[in-house]
């Protein structure tokens, strides 16, 4: 894999030429080895296309999931235009599923911005969402805000819920539930599949590892979301964990657009566990912690 690095702002973005598009490494540039995605260049999953390779790093899907549909082949060269504090990924066609994705990185005050574009090339409506994927490194852990919200005057409605996967065990010891987050570790001993999904009320899901903090942001919108209402997914194995943001679902007409933006940060931020009272007093200053 060729992989095209470049500075941008307090950080250093890695992005491979002949697959995508991705973004397959993301370090501070004072920490350049210290990559918070995790590489599995020869993890493949057989499809009716051929073997997809999930390679780590950052991807963008659409949603829902579905195999062939999601698992589209992206093992060819992208074009990628470098400009100041500036970059775009453009991804190959693929026909079976009528679209096109691109990647835009730029620098903003709050960290990076990472815009992820699919195009509708086909002649009838679509319905989709956009999915992002982040393949973090092995061994740190998810931490998901699940911070109450009204949503009625009385307080009678449910403001928050979970889905879950037909191989999710949810006494699974890497699943911890606090009052206002969800942690859910990544464990190399345990090879079983686990996944949960949320409707977060904040605007923001983290993964911790290695003494850095990685903080996707994203802006939440009314509307129809995939697996049941899902804005924030978390996959993990003993290989990795996804840190997952989802768009609702839209119907993309020919020749439209769904952009879906996610907001990147790292901060180094020493030695945390996954407790409730840690990590409000130390994220206190990072996040919007309700």
């Amino acid at each position: 894999m060729r992989i095209k690095k470049f500075e941008i702002g307090n950080f250093i973005v890695g992005i491979p030429e002949d697959i995508g598009p991705r973004v397959i490494h993301f370090s501070l540039k004072k920490y350049p080895d210290k990559n918070v995605f995790e590489l599995l260049p020869d993890l493949t999953i057989d499809t009716k296309e051929g073997k997809w390779h999930i390679y780590g790093g950052h991807r963008l899907w659409t949603s829902p999931e579905d195999n062939p549909r999601s698992y589209s082949l992206d093992d060819k060269p992208v074009r990628i235009e470098k400009f100041k504090e500036f970059i775009k990924i453009y991804g190959n066609t693929e026909i079976q599923n009528s679209v096109e994705k691109q990647i835009e990185i730029k620098k903003i005050e709050q960290g990076l911005e990472v815009n992820h574009i699919i195009k509708n090339i086909g002649r009838w409506p679509i319905k989709f969402g956009a999915w992002c994927l982040s393949v973090m490194k092995k061994g740190g852990f998810a931490i998901i805000p699940i911070v109450p919200k009204k949503v009625d005057k009385y307080g009678l409605l449910p403001d928050r819920h979970i889905s879950l996967w037909q191989y999710t065990d949810i006494s699974d010891k890497r699943l911890i539930l606090n009052k206002n987050f969800i942690f859910v570790k990544q464990d190399v001993g345990i090879k079983k599949p686990f996944k949960i999904g949320v409707n977060v009320n904040e605007n923001w899901v983290a993964y911790y590892v290695d003494r850095f903090l990685f903080v996707k942001s994203f802006e939440t919108e009314k509307g129809e979301y995939p697996d049941f209402g899902c804005n924030v997914e978390v996959y993990t194995n003993s290989q990795f964990l996804e840190l997952e943001t989802l768009s609702p679902l839209k119907i993309v007409e020919p020749q439209s657009i769904i952009e879906y933006k996610e907001i990147w940060n790292i901060v180094e931020i020493g030695e945390i566990k996954p407790q409730e009272q840690e990590i409000r007093k130390v994220l206190k200053d990072y996040l919007p912690l309700g």
